[in-house]
Formats: structure tokens, C-alpha cells, sequence
């Protein structure tokens, strides 16, 4: 028995059910996450009827089609779509990391007057929803004469992210060792070439955080395309999906399709980002 409790100790036998439990429930949220993906690829494929029919049954020989995609790039200007949602969602994200980076490096680098009004400003800018403001945003863009234009959409969603991309950015600025700028100063290194060649290649875990947590948002979001930019040539994918739900019909093919179509670039993205999302989350963005 003495050998057995050497091989075996106690706290080895109680720490199998917790981790058992972790598991249990990260797979749980993991299936309710990919659900809703799952329901609409799958009925992507399939007739109209079969979808209301068996919505969660997998295409067969019967109820297999390819129309909702045939519909989606004939009867729209799917491509277009596709790429104004990219212009918008690389400027954005782009201006996001360089201007969070930057502002994280100030506020947290150096001292002055105003540093903790400008963090409490950011603060704010998590806590209360931009979508609050919409009235004032669309007067302030119709003054500028940038309503149905890409850059009105590209404000809009810099000011939407900068907030929580100088709050993770911060945190993770403040786990940089200060003997690395310490002695690029004494080498009489300039500050900018402080920022760009040491402080920015060390954040890239978090940029990279930063960047899934902002993109998704922006590449998903309906609300400001729908009021800022509707016209046709600057409808991003969400909104040019709506023009298939009609009032009283809708074509649910063309709309899963487009939809299915529309996950695609999010799910490569987030795969060639995943490992520096982790990265990011683990070593500096939650301490």
C-alpha cells in the first residue's frame, strides 16, 4: 500500500475530476459556439425545402444544391462586397494596432500632465457603446460629406477598437523590461527607433490579440455600413446579404450561402492568428 500511495498521491487522484470538469465544460462551449457556423454551411447546401424540413440533417443526393451560391454571385455583386469589408476591415485594424501601440507606449512610458485623464477617456471608450452615439457620428459625417464612403466607415471603426487595443496593449507594455530602453538611451538611440525596433516587434502577441478581438466586430457589423455607407458601391458583405430577406419572402439560400462565404475569410484569419491569440492572452494581456 505505501508503494501504491508513492506511485499514486493524493492530490494527483483529486486533480483528475477538476481537470475532467474543465474539459467537459470547455468542449460544451465549444459545440455551442460552433453550432450556429455548422447549421448554416450545412444548409448552405441543401434545397429550400429540405431546410425547413430537416434543418439539421447533412445534404444527400435529394436536397443537395449548389443555387444559393450560383444566386449570391450572379444576382449580386458579391465580389464587390467582399472587398469593400476587406479595405475597411485592413485600414481599420491596421490604424487600431499602430495608433494602440503608440498610445500604449505614452501613456505608459512616460509622465505628464493629462496621462490619467486620457486612460480614464479610454476606459470610458470600453464601457460605453459607440452605437450610442450614432445621431452625433452621422451628423459629424455629413458635415465632413463622408456618408457613402469607405473612410467614414474606417473612423468609425478606429475609434470603436482604440480603446480596448490601448488597454491590452498597456498591460502587456508594462510586462517589457526597462533595462532594454534604458540602454538603448544610453546608446543615444531616438526615441521613435526605441518604439519601432524594440517596443513594436515585443508586442506582437498582443497585437495579434488585438487584432482577432477588433476584426471580428468590424467584418460582422451591420449597424454602421447600413447608416453610413448604403449605397451600392460601398455595401460591405453583411449589408449586401439583406437585400435577399425580403418582407414577406426570403431567399434562404442565397442567404446562408452568403453568409457561408462570409465566415471564410474570419475562419482563415483567425487560424494563421491563433497561435500569437494565445500567445497574446497568456503572457501579457491578462496580467
Amino acid at each position: 500500500m505505501k508503494l501504491f500511495s508513492r506511485l499514486m498521491p493524493s492530490s494527483g487522484i483529486r486533480q483528475v475530476p477538476k481537470s475532467v470538469t474543465v474539459h467537459a465544460v470547455l468542449l460544451a462551449y465549444t459545440v455551442i459556439a460552433l453550432f450556429p457556423i455548422i447549421v448554416v454551411v450545412i444548409n448552405a447546401f441543401k434545397e429550400r425545402r429540405a431546410i425547413f424540413r430537416d434543418p439539421l440533417g447533412l445534404p444527400d443526393s435529394d436536397s443537395y444544391t449548389l443555387m444559393g451560391f450560383e444566386q449570391v454571385l450572379l444576382r449580386s455583386d458579391f465580389g464587390l462586397y467582399s472587398w469593400n469589408s476587406l479595405v475597411v476591415t485592413i485600414l481599420a485594424v491596421g490604424l487600431v494596432l499602430l495608433l494602440g501601440a503608440m498610445a500604449a507606449w505614452a501613456l505608459t512610458e512616460y509622465k505628464f500632465k493629462g496621462n490619467l485623464l486620457i486612460t480614464f477617456l479610454f476606459a470610458m471608450g470600453i464601457m460605453i457603446p459607440i452605437r450610442l452615439g450614432t445621431v452625433s457620428i452621422l451628423s459629424l459625417m455629413v458635415s465632413l460629406d463622408l456618408v457613402n464612403t469607405l473612410t467614414a466607415l474606417v473612423l468609425v471603426y478606429i475609434a470603436q477598437g482604440l480603446p480596448l487595443a490601448v488597454y491590452i496593449l498597456s498591460e502587456f507594455v508594462r510586462t517589457i523590461p526597462k533595462e532594454l530602453t534604458e540602454a538603448a538611451r544610453c546608446d543615444s538611440v531616438s526615441e521613435y527607433k526605441i518604439f519601432f525596433c524594440i517596443i513594436l516587434p515585443l508586442l506582437k502577441p498582443a497585437m495579434a490579440t488585438v487584432a482577432v478581438f477588433t476584426m471580428i466586430p468590424i467584418w460582422n457589423d451591420l449597424w454602421f455600413p447600413l447608416i453610413l455607407a448604403p449605397g451600392e458601391e460601398t455595401r460591405t458583405i453583411t449589408l449586401g446579404v439583406q437585400q435577399f430577406v425580403g418582407q414577406y419572402v426570403t431567399d434562404w439560400n442565397s442567404v446562408l450561402s452568403a453568409l457561408t462565404l462570409a465566415i471564410v475569410p474570419v475562419l482563415i484569419l483567425y487560424t494563421i492568428f491563433s497561435r500569437q491569440l494565445i500567445r497574446g492572452l497568456t503572457s501579457g494581456a491578462v496580467k
